[in-house]
Order: C-alpha cells, then structure tokens, then sequence
C-alpha cells in the first residue's frame, strides 16, 4: 500500500511538514512521485521512518541519522535490536523519573513531604556536569560566576523552578508558530519573543552581547540541537537568526 504524505502523517504522527523536510534533505524519500506531483511512501519508506523516530527518541541528531541510515553495512534488524536493548537500559531510569514527578505533584498539592535532594532523583548530574565544563571551556561563563549562578537556582522555590520551565516551553512554542506561519525572524513579534527569552536567560545570568552571541554555539551542541529538533526540524536555524537579530539591539 502506498500513502501519501497527508496519510503517513496521520498514521506515524509526524507532520506533514516534517516528511517534507526529510525529503528536502534526504533523510525520507518518497517511493514515487504521482503524475500529480504529490509523494508516495510504501513499506521500506515506513520502516525508514520508524528507524529515524527510534534515533530521534534516543537523542541523535537529524545530520547524525542521516549519516547513520547512510552506511552500507547498515542493518535493520541489528538496528532494532540495538534501540531495544538501549530501551532496556533506560527503563529503570524513566521509572524512577515518573517517580520523581508523582512525587513531586504530590508534593506541590501539600499530600506529601519531599525531601530536596527527592526533588532531583532520576537525573544525570554528569550530563549537568559536562554541560557546565563546557560553558567554562569555551569561556561564556567563569566557574566563579557558574558556582553563583547554581547558588542563586540553588535557593528558588519550587514555584520558580516551575515558571522557569513553563515560561521557555511557551516561549519555544510561540517560536514554532511563527515559524510555521511564515514569520521571518527579523520580524518585530519574533524579536518580541527574543525579548523574553533574553529576560529568561538573565533569571539565571546576564550575558552582553559577545556573551549571547557565544550562546548560538552552545544551542548547536548534541543536546541543545536535539531540544530544538524535536519541536521543529527547523527551529534551530530559525533561532539562531533570530538571536543574531536581537543581539544588535544590545
């Protein structure tokens, strides 16, 4: 059976826009082109797909799949395999991660008493500590000024933590819709954003405008690209222009 790009859509749950993407960039071709130019995906294609959605869960980035899908002694079978002990492993960890969060509502409700140090059960502090050795490699921050800022985040409330969070998910939200509108990101209501993603970032620390600039950098590294690649295959490159545009107002 051969499915257009509207049917896959709807039977992998990918948008229409992202199949478009793949194809532009030839991660997922379509099988055939119909004589109304409209694109066709039969079953290796869907198992394509599948393959890219296992690595995007797993974190890989699209240029890191593309380079993977593209070898010749790639092997599906070995593939899933490999995804499923993978799963396997992280079983464990998102168990106690959905613990964490149980808890943690409950906690928030007044039903039960966490402890702090519950607060933070489940997560890698060494992914947090790669995180901060690169920030001080690359010299975006001192690891005096790093220790101050874990200081300050240290002593938020649970309130704070939460709007810290909430405020970037609307923020990478409102990004993606204009985005998807069509919206340069020179635009005024996009830099409007900018606005609020600077005041975001300055909660926790002030960058001028060298230092933002150094941020771009930091948001293409493995992790970063793949917090933006999941809301939108090209959110990235829609940020990173944006960020160049608002830091001339600083």
């Amino acid at each position: 059976m051969a499915y257009t790009v509207k049917k896959l859509a709807k039977l992998s749950g990918v948008s229409a826009r992202t199949l478009h993407h793949y194809d532009a960039i030839g991660l997922l071709k379509p099988a055939f082109y119909g004589l109304n130019n409209y694109r066709y995906y039969e079953e290796p294609q869907l198992l394509l797909l599948q393959q890219i959605l296992f690595y995007r869960e797993l974190g890989f980035s699209l240029n890191d799949i593309q380079a993977i899908l593209a070898r010749d002694d790639f092997d599906k079978v070995k593939a899933l395999q490999s995804h499923k002990k993978v799963l396997e492993q992280n079983i464990n960890h998102v168990k106690t991660l959905i613990e964490t969060i149980d808890k943690t509502i409950a906690h928030i409700e007044g039903d039960v008493k966490m402890k702090d140090e519950e607060l933070y059960y489940g997560f890698d502090p060494e992914k947090q500590k790669e995180h901060e050795k690169y920030l001080v490699e690359k010299g975006i921050v001192t690891q005096a000024f790093l220790d101050e800022c874990n200081q300050k985040v240290k002593n938020w409330s649970d309130k704070e933590k939460n709007a810290f969070v909430q405020d970037i998910e609307r923020i990478m939200g409102a990004l993606v819709d204009a985005l998807d509108e069509g919206v340069k990101p020179s635009d005024p209501s996009v830099q409007s954003l900018m606005r609020e993603h600077y005041e975001w970032i300055c909660r926790t620390w002030t960058p001028n405008k060298e230092r933002y600039l150094e941020l771009v950098d930091l948001y293409q590294t493995k992790d970063f690209r793949t917090f933006y690649d999941k809301r939108h295959p090209a959110l990235l490159a829609f940020m990173v222009e944006a960020m160049k545009a608002f830091s001339l107002k600083l």
